[in-house]
């Protein structure tokens, strides 16, 4: 055994097949991601039957490719690690029975993780996170503020009611002829052009922390068929400015309110959508001036999609507290933080 941490972690959520190996909670000995965008391109969108194949032809190969990117064997490790949930149940599955197998195999603690749980512990490879800390988790599938006041301890104060902002990015970007995932494509061609449609900052006076963007999503769908109907021809680089300015200013009014409520040292910026430039960049300009005090993470670029890596981040935080799981683990697609009681 070494005389380090390590983690064999497994993500298996949605359309990528990952397996990584972590040493001490933050450090990346491998992390091999299986992508399945090509796959679902042509559907606008990912299909949970083909992802659940895609994963059980690649898996076995992920877990050989990590164990040898790394160095080590199954001697080597300590536990192993797995998301069982949220996500899609079929794409779930075989990572959590890859996982079960293997510790079981090799008399290893299996370590469940919240699939979200790994997007903001993905901020540990950055730099040494600092409780209390808030997340802005911004996902394909999620869109939360949550409040983490201690290891493992997550309080959502503010989520989405409707459509996740990566999702809004997905719809509008195929109205505009942009294959799944939208979001890089749709985030260049938002810096070419300019806001000039004004299109709706849903709940933004509201006296909670919670979001809306299915009402965007229609009014840009509407703009659109409107325009064809009558025969004008939109900008496409200010349509998509325009809609991106309208999340990003939801996103940074909801959080800096957030800030002002729930005094923190750091601010994680998590998921997919953590990707997008325009974010990134309107949140740097309102920290300085508004926040200044309060330290900005971004995970790097290459983990802000779904990987094994994070798994294994969030692991280590899980198994310190002494959770792990049996061989009757399942997966649990609609798994989610608890919210807070008092959410302002």
């Amino acid at each position: 055994m070494s005389e380090h941490e390590l983690i064999l972690s497994f993500e298996s959520s949605c359309d990528e097949t990952s397996v990584a190996v972590i040493e001490d909670g933050h450090v990346i000995l491998s992390n091999i991601i299986a992508t399945q965008i090509n796959s679902h391109k042509r559907f606008g969108g990912v299909v949970p039957e083909v992802a659940s194949r895609h994963h059980v032809e690649q898996i076995t190969m992920i877990i050989d490719d990590a164990l040898r990117t790394a160095h080590v064997n199954y001697d080597d490790l300590d536990a192993v690690a797995v998301t069982y949930g949220p996500g899609l149940v079929g794409s779930l599955l075989v990572g959590v029975t890859a996982a079960k197998t293997i510790a079981y195999a090799h008399h290893l603690p299996l370590i469940p993780v919240n699939h979200m749980a790994g997007h903001i512990y993905a901020a540990a490879f950055v730099t040494t996170l600092q409780y209390p800390f808030l997340a802005l988790m911004v996902s394909g599938g999620h869109t939360e503020i949550v409040y983490v006041d201690a290891p493992g301890h997550f309080n959502v104060i503010g989520e989405t009611r409707d459509d996740a902002a990566g999702e809004a990015y997905d719809k509008v970007g195929r109205i505009l002829g942009i294959n799944y995932p939208a979001g890089k494509e749709m985030d260049t061609l938002a810096h070419q052009g300019q806001d000039t449609f004004n299109f709706p900052r849903a709940m933004m006076h509201e006296d909670n922390l919670d979001f809306s963007f299915s009402g965007l999503k229609s009014a840009f769908i509407n703009t659109v068929h409107h325009a064809d109907q009558v025969g004008d021809k939109l900008d496409r680089a200010d349509l998509a400015a325009s809609f991106q300015a309208a999340v990003v200013d939801v996103l940074i009014d909801k959080t800096m309110r957030a800030l002002e409520t729930h005094p923190v040292k750091q601010l994680i910026v998590a998921g997919g959508v953590a990707a997008n430039q325009g974010l990134r960049e309107a949140l740097n300009a309102q920290m300085a001036v508004r926040f200044p005090e309060v330290e900005m993470v971004f995970p790097p670029l290459r983990l802000c999609g779904d990987n094994g890596a994070m798994v294994g981040a969030a692991a280590h935080i899980e198994w310190a507290k002494g959770v792990t799981a049996g061989p009757d683990l399942n997966a649990v697609p609609g798994l989610d933080f608890e919210r807070a009681e008092q959410a302002v």
